[in-house]
Order: C-alpha cells, then sequence, then structure tokens
C-alpha cells in the first residue's frame, strides 16, 4: 500500500515536471484544454487544431493566449472569415481556467447547452458564441460573473427567459442574443455603461417599463418580436442612440418629436401600430427613416426635408406633400420618398419636372392623381388613387 502510494507520488510528480518543462502551464489549464480538444473537432476544411500538439508548449497553440503561466484568452476556430468552424460540445472543464478574460467560438456546428461550470470564470469580460447551435437556457449563473462587459450569444437555438441576473450585471456593455428563440418580457439592464443592446428575431413580449433600458444605449435592435405598449416614455431618455430598430412589433402610442433629434443613423420603426402627428422638434438630419405601416396620422412635417430615405408608406397622413421634400427630390439630396397608400390631397410639382435617375418616388394610392408616373414597387399596387368614398 505505502509503496503505490509513493508510486503515485512520483507520476504525479513527473507530470508536474513534464508540464513545466515544456509548457509551463499550470496543471489545472493543461488538463482542461486536453478536454476542451477532445470534446471539439474541426469540420471539414477547417485545420485550427492542426497546431495543437501537447507535446510542446499549449501557450503556443492557435487561440490560446498565456500570462504567468494561465490561459487568459481562449478563440476557438479559425478567425478567417468563411472558416468553417468546429463541431461537437463545449467542455465543462471551461470552468476550471481560473484567469480567463475572453472566450470565444467561431461560427460552425457547436451544439448543446452552456456549461454550468462557466459561473467559475471570475475574471471572464468578453464571451462571443455566436451562429452555431448552442441551445437550452441562458444560465442565470452567468450573472456571478461581475467583470463581463461583452455577451454574444446570437444565431443560436437558445430559449427560455434572460435572466435577470444576467441583465442586472453591473459592467456589461454589449449584450447580443439576436436570432435566438428567446421569450419572455425584457428585464431591467442595470449597467450605465451599457451601449449595445440586440434582441431581435426572438419570441420576446409585454411592454418595456421606463427606467429598465439605461440611457448609455447607442445601439438599440427590438425588431421582430411580440413586443406592446408604449414607449415615448422609454424613447425620451436615450438621447445618446445612434442606432434604432424596432419593426415587426406591436407598439402603440405616439413617437415622440425629440426622437429626431438623437444622434441617430437609421431610424426603423415600421409595422408596429404607432398613431397621431409625428412631430419632429428641429429640422431632422437623420439618413433614413422608415416609419411605414403604421397608424400615423396629421400632415406630414417639411422638418423632414433633410432625410436621403424617408419612408412613410401605408399610414393615414393627410394634407399637401411639403414644397420642401419635393425639392429635395428634385435636387436629388432625398434619394427615396415612398408616401403610397396615405390619404395625401395634393403635391405641387411640375407634371414635366425630372426626378434624378438614382432617387425613386412613390406617391400612389392617395386622394389626389400623382402629377407625375413614376415606378413603384410591386406590393404597392396597381390603382394610382384612393376610391373617392374614402377621401371624403
Amino acid at each position: 500500500m505505502m509503496l503505490s502510494r509513493k508510486i503515485l507520488m512520483l507520476l504525479l510528480s513527473l507530470l508536474h515536471c513534464s508540464l513545466f518543462s515544456f509548457a509551463m502551464l499550470n496543471p489545472i489549464d493543461f488538463l482542461a484544454l486536453q478536454l476542451i480538444r477532445k470534446s471539439l473537432h474541426d469540420m471539414p476544411g477547417s485545420n485550427f487544431f492542426s497546431s495543437w500538439d501537447f507535446t510542446s508548449d499549449p501557450c503556443n497553440f492557435s487561440g490560446v493566449y498565456c500570462q504567468h503561466g494561465k490561459i487568459v484568452v481562449l478563440n476557438l476556430g479559425e478567425p478567417r472569415a468563411g472558416s468553417p468552424g468546429l463541431i461537437g460540445r463545449i467542455h465543462p472543464s471551461i470552468g476550471d481556467f481560473s484567469s480567463l478574460t475572453e472566450f470565444t467560438v467561431v461560427p460552425g456546428r457547436i451544439y448543446g447547452t452552456l456549461p454550468a461550470s462557466m459561473a467559475n470564470l471570475k475574471n471572464l469580460k468578453f464571451i462571443g458564441i455566436s451562429r452555431n447551435y448552442i441551445s437550452g437556457e441562458i444560465p442565470s449563473s452567468l450573472g456571478q460573473l461581475r467583470l463581463l462587459k461583452t455577451i454574444d450569444l446570437s444565431f443560436n437555438v437558445l430559449t427560455g427567459k434572460i435572466p435577470s441576473a444576467v441583465a442586472a450585471l453591473p459592467a456589461l456593455s454589449n449584450f447580443i442574443v439576436c436570432r435566438n428563440r428567446l421569450s419572455g418580457s425584457i428585464p431591467w439592464f442595470a449597467s450605465q455603461t451599457l451601449t449595445r443592446l440586440d434582441l431581435k428575431h426572438n419570441y420576446l413580449s409585454g411592454s418595456i417599463s421606463p427606467g429598465y433600458l439605461p440611457s448609455s444605449l447607442q445601439y438599440l435592435s427590438l425588431s421582430w418580436n411580440n413586443l406592446d405598449g408604449t414607449l415615448d416614455r422609454v424613447l425620451i431618455k436615450l438621447n445618446k442612440l445612434n442606432y434604432l430598430e424596432l419593426s415587426m412589433n406591436k407598439f402603440t402610442g405616439i413617437i415622440p418629436g425629440i426622437l429626431f433629434s438623437f444622434p441617430i443613423n437609421n431610424l426603423q420603426l415600421q409595422r408596429n401600430f404607432f398613431t397621431g402627428p409625428v412631430l419632429p422638434f428641429h429640422q431632422v438630419s437623420i439618413p433614413t427613416i422608415d416609419l411605414s405601416f403604421n397608424r400615423l396620422n396629421g400632415e406630414i412635417s417639411p422638418l423632414f426635408s433633410g432625410v436621403q430615405s424617408l419612408y412613410l408608406n401605408n399610414n393615414r397622413f393627410t394634407g399637401e406633400v411639403p414644397m420642401s421634400l419635393i425639392d429635395g427630390l428634385l435636387a436629388g439630396t432625398i434619394h427615396v420618398l415612398y408616401i403610397q397608400h396615405n390619404y395625401l390631397s395634393g403635391m405641387k410639382m411640375n407634371p414635366m419636372a425630372k426626378i434624378p435617375v438614382r432617387s425613386s418616388l412613390c406617391m400612389q394610392y392617395n386622394c389626389m392623381v400623382p402629377p407625375v408616373q413614376t415606378a413603384c414597387p410591386i406590393k404597392a399596387g396597381m390603382q394610382k388613387t384612393r376610391p373617392l368614398s374614402q377621401c371624403l
């Protein structure tokens, strides 16, 4: 018995020495890396693991970066665009890398759930496992990783709710879970440094409470969900936004005029149930605005003349088309002006006017005869004007 114990201790000592003789890597990290390797494989056309020869220093492996004998960064898969990626599961030993700050997996066929052991990665700041087949729920235990700044789990098949503990992470800067199957309501996001929130293409529902989204947001995408309720009290506080996409939901109420004063480059609010007039406070310089397929009414504001691509179609706008929009269209500063399927009654445009080749105008199915004939999208239909009974 004593001999067996001595032999065991000798073997462990030899393993420890051999690891440090050619690897100088912490033994726990070394063994965890071996298990990670056994659970993942290159897809045909990928040669990522060709450099993973465990008779050499693992700190020289592709995607492995070390500091002071421990792995701090693990980027699995070839980073080149179009790489076939890896196949397999993420082994629970991922939680053994006590110094890991960054963990990414390139697009491929990684399946299974996120290991609960990831809650042990107290130094983790970045996790990116997009465009794979990760299933199950987002572990609420990730909320224990107080240093996490970026979570990118987009383009997977995750289900369940967004854990409130994860949304409450204090250092979170980027939370990207678009193109999954997440459900439930949007939780309170606590971080005052959160700049990117991408939840589009899920099954989220319910309304968004004021204060649940921090004013630090610069990119917000909630499109293609089942969200509802009003947003005026939510949006007015997000004055740092440069991208806003809320399309394909069931939002109601007015669009606050101050929203058009924010530094937004792309505003996508189409296919909701927004109502009321649209009244910007100042001249609008947002390059692209899409308010189509809502229930907006009143006259079109002349302050939209600074917009390059303006989609106001399929609403309930009335009155005449502002001259400032016509002038912008003819001057070529407005590239797209879609105002079809409204109740507009006039457009003071010279029938001989020539619209620049690069500009598009569609104005059919209003309460007026179009002053010029222009090409419209096929889905706009063939009717040029509304029936008179709808325009009285």
